[in-house]
This record gives C-alpha cells, structure tokens and sequence, in this order.
C-alpha cells in the first residue's frame, strides 16, 4: 500500500470533540451534536481519512427530550469504547439554562451499548454525576471506570457499565491552564497516561499530557507539554485540542483531535471540526503529536488502502428514509413529514413555531463543509395565511440564521431574511409570485451569501445578498456565552404560531462545492 497526502480537517464541518476507536480493520468516531437530533454521529472509516456517517446513538426522541435545550447544550463530548464485545458509547447531556435547575443539576451522563457500531443502541442508562466530557477506561485488572473532567477525575462503575459504585476521585487535576475538559486515560508500558484539553475551545485550545505508575497518581506532566497547540496565528488551522489516541494495524499512533479554520478573519464558520496528525513516541516515553510542529495542513496518510465514501451531497428524496447525513434541530415531528406522500419529494407540514424558537419542529439541515459552496433546493408550497412559510435556511441558531422562503402576506411572496440576533430583518421581498414550483439557491463565498431564485430551474434571479455573515459562527455573536456548533443549510416549514397544517413538498436539496 502506497503512502498517500491526506489535508486536515479529515471530518470537515461541524464534527467536534472527536472520539476514534479502531476493532479489526475499521475505525469508528463519535461526535457531539448539542441540540441537533438523530444524536451523536457515528462515523466510520478504513483508511483513517475518509470517513462516512452510518448511524447514530440515540435516534428515538423517548430517550432524549432535547425540546428545550437551549442553543449549543445538549450532548457533549462522547466517547466511544469495544469493551468485552460490545460498543459503548457515553456523553455529557448539558441541561438548560446557565443557572442551576433539576434538583440543582446542570449535567448528566448517559451511556448507551451496542453489538454493532452502527447500532440500534441500547436506551440510555444515566450516570448521575455533574461534570462534563466523560470518557471510558478499563484498568488492566477488568475494572471499568469512567473519566470525567475537570481534570481527570475517576469513578469506577458497575461491570456492565450501567451504574456509578465508586466515589468521585481526581486521578490528575491537569497542569492548571483554564477550561480543562476533554480527559482520556489510556495504559501503555507500566504507565497510565492521562491527556485534557486545556485553554479553552476558541484560540488557545490545547492537549496537556500526564503519566503516573499507579493510576491514582501522582502524576508527573510531560516535558512536551502542550503536546497539540497551533502557535501560528497565520494559519489555517486553529483551535486545535480536545483529542484521543488510537492505535493503527501497524503498530502506529495517530490523535485525532479538534479544530477550527478560521473564514475571513477569526470567524469559525464550519464551526470545530475533526483533524488527525502522527504520534511519536520518545525514548523516554513520552509521546509529541506531529513532532510538536502543531497541526498539519497536510502529512503522510496512514499505511492502509485508500477507500473513499459518497459525500451524500445531492438528495432526490427517492428512498424511503432520510440519509444519515440531515440533522434535526432538536427533536423532529415525524408525524409531519412523509417521503411517501408523494413518490420522489419530501413533504414537511408546517407546525407552530418558527426559527427563532426552539418550539419549532422539522427544520433539516446539513452540515457546512467549505467556506464555498452552493445549495439549491424546490419547494411546492401554497400558504394562504400570515407566518406560514417554507424554503430555504442557513442556520446557526435560534438567534442567528438565514432564511430565504415562501411566505405568505397578503398574497404568496419570497422573503429573504437574517437574523443577526437582533430580531428578523428583512433584506428582500419578491411580491406576488405566481402559483408553481420555486427554486430556491444559495451561493456562498467566505463571508459573503448571495440568494437566488427560479420558477423553472434555470432563469435565476437574485433576490439579494448579505455580505458580511460572520453572525453565522462560533465568535459571531461575543455576547453569547455558548456557541459551539457551527453553521448547517438545509430546508424548512413552520406556521409562525399562526396553528396551520399545510404541506410543503420539497423536489429535491443539493448542496454543490
């Protein structure tokens, strides 16, 4: 098998908090989704470098009510585990609100097990422990524990990794930089390593390293420290932390880890995404992750046959069910949504709400990959009362998003929309147009979004544009405490409150880079 160049980001878009596993000859990821439903992704790859989506860990809306979860909470951080046969997959479920609620609980854990690394998972069992980015180790003796920030702090749990037995102990309370989150333990040669990403998620974000004989502690940190940190303001490549080791079938170590590249200034748009660089071990025995040079934008792939995925970027609405690749924000009403209403489009009912409440249902959306792009959909949609509407959105959140759609307001017209997390602005109204299919398109590039429309598909016109969308980022909006997402486009329909059930029949989304 012939080396090969791989780039960095290897999961692009909005793929944080990366957990990788390797059983056999394939490797699985896991990733946080915050508010966003099916929950958790799971990745799978057999080259280390391309990577598709095969299924998720939570994906019936009884074990996890995300309906009020505000923007960026929900599920953090999960790691994925093969323990006796099994996958086991934890996370941290963020409550709502940044005050304290539920018994004063804010966080809550929960882990779920399967046969099969693509799932059905088991219903979640909760681990009531208030801390965040849990992760799973076995201790050389068979004993299960999990690892806990901040720090990494230890609790030993039941055999079947269900229940917490132990108490709450700090294994290693980490080098003392700020936000640590993100621990791993791992065993290697007499050591326990412990591994945190400290300096927080944004700029500065890194992977401190620690070792002890006894996996208690003490423990002495690495002379390598930080052993991931991008120092080089210039690159394309920043925020990098947050990250996990895996073995490759060579005897190789690789970490994968956390992201961001920066879109015409310090503006995240993709949000975190996923990379992985070299480890090298040192005759010591401490390890540095690429040589300690940072993240790579490009390095040598592992030694393993190149096996490429379809990115699932056009959708005809053919199958019966949804591909892996479309996210909900937060719990959808399949009740009101059909692939077999009618043969070869999606139909969306229009529910109360609208994008700027969290009430809102059946808002689909994909994950952004690039700062250029474009997406196209069509939408049959015939409102004849005021706030229903349905079309097109880049998303953020419920304070910040995009939405370019039909609408009604004494006659049906095209509204193109943003919200700056100031209230809905309008940028442009298409009047009165007529009763027949619309064509919708997006065209980006960096910052700015440029908006199209069509009522046959090929005589495009532009409805307006925004310039500076840099309100669709992680930084975009300082005074918002949690923005840990990144953008995602895709299609909608909703009343507005107005209590109407209409359908909208999408044709088709595609998303074209």
């Amino acid at each position: 098998m012939a080396n090969w160049i791989y780039n960095n980001p290897v999961r692009r878009g909005f793929y944080p908090d990366p957990s990788v596993i390797r059983v056999g000859d394939d490797y699985y990821m896991v990733n946080s989704s915050f508010q966003y439903f099916p929950a958790i992704p799971i990745s799978h790859s057999k080259d280390m470098v391309h990577w598709e989506t095969i299924g998720h860990a939570v994906v019936d809306s009884k074990y996890l009510d995300l309906s009020d979860i505000p923007d960026s909470h929900g599920i953090w951080a999960p790691d994925i585990e093969y323990i006796n046969g099994k996958f086991y997959i934890i996370a941290t479920l963020r409550l709502a609100g940044d005050g304290k609620r539920d018994n004063n609980v804010l966080r809550r854990q929960l882990i779920v097990s399967s046969d099969k690394a693509e799932g059905p998972y088991s219903a979640p069992s909760w681990l009531e422990v208030d801390d965040i980015d849990p992760s799973l180790f076995v201790d050389i003796d068979g004993t299960p524990y999990m690892v806990i920030a901040a720090g990494a702090k230890i609790i030993e749990l039941s055999k079947d990794l269900t229940k917490v037995v132990g108490k709450l102990e700090v294994a290693w309370a980490g080098t003392g930089e700020r936000c640590s989150e993100g621990p791993h333990i791992f065993y290697k040669d007499g050591y326990y390593y412990a591994m945190v990403a400290e300096g927080g998620t944004g700029y500065g974000h890194g992977i401190n390293v620690a070792r002890s004989r006894n996996l208690r502690g003490p423990y002495e940190n690495s002379p390598y420290n930080p052993v991931m940190r991008q120092f080089d303001a210039s690159s394309p490549i920043q925020r990098s932390g947050h990250g996990k080791l895996v073995q490759s079938q060579d005897g190789k170590w690789w970490c994968y880890y956390l992201c961001g590249r920066p879109n015409e200034g310090k503006f995240t748009t993709c949000g975190r995404e996923t990379a992985f660089d070299p480890v090298e071990w040192t005759s010591d025995g401490w390890f540095k992750i690429n040589n300690g040079k940072g993240p790579s934008l490009e390095n040598i792939a592992p030694n393993l046959a190149f096996v490429e995925y379809p990115e699932n970027d056009e959708d005809n609405f053919d199958d019966d069910e949804l591909c892996k690749d479309w996210e909900f924000v937060r719990n959808p009403d399949y009740g009101t949504l059909s692939l077999k209403e009618r043969k070869g489009f999606l139909r969306i009912w229009t529910r109360d709400g609208s994008l700027a409440e969290r009430r809102a249902k059946n808002t689909l959306l994909k994950r952004e990959r690039e700062h250029k792009f474009e997406a196209e959909t069509a939408v049959d949609f015939y409102p004849s009362k005021d706030g229903e509407q349905a079309g097109l959105t880049c998303y953020y959140s419920t304070t910040t998003y995009i939405r370019f759609s039909v609408c009604y307001e004494a006659g049906r017209k095209l509204y193109l929309v943003y919200n700056k997390n100031e209230g809905e602005k309008i940028v442009s109204i298409i009047e009165d147009i007529p009763d027949k299919t619309v064509f919708l398109k997006v065209s980006v590039n960096g910052q700015k979004r440029s908006f199209f429309y069509s009522f046959d598909g090929k005589d495009w016109k532009k409805a307006g544009e925004i310039d500076n969308c840099s309100f669709l980022s992680d930084e975009g909006v300082p005074s918002e405490r949690k923005r840990h997402t990144g953008t995602l486009t895709g299609i909608y329909a909703n009343n507005g409150g107005c209590g109407s059930r209409i359908p909208a029949d999408f044709d088709y989304f595609n998303m074209k880079y």
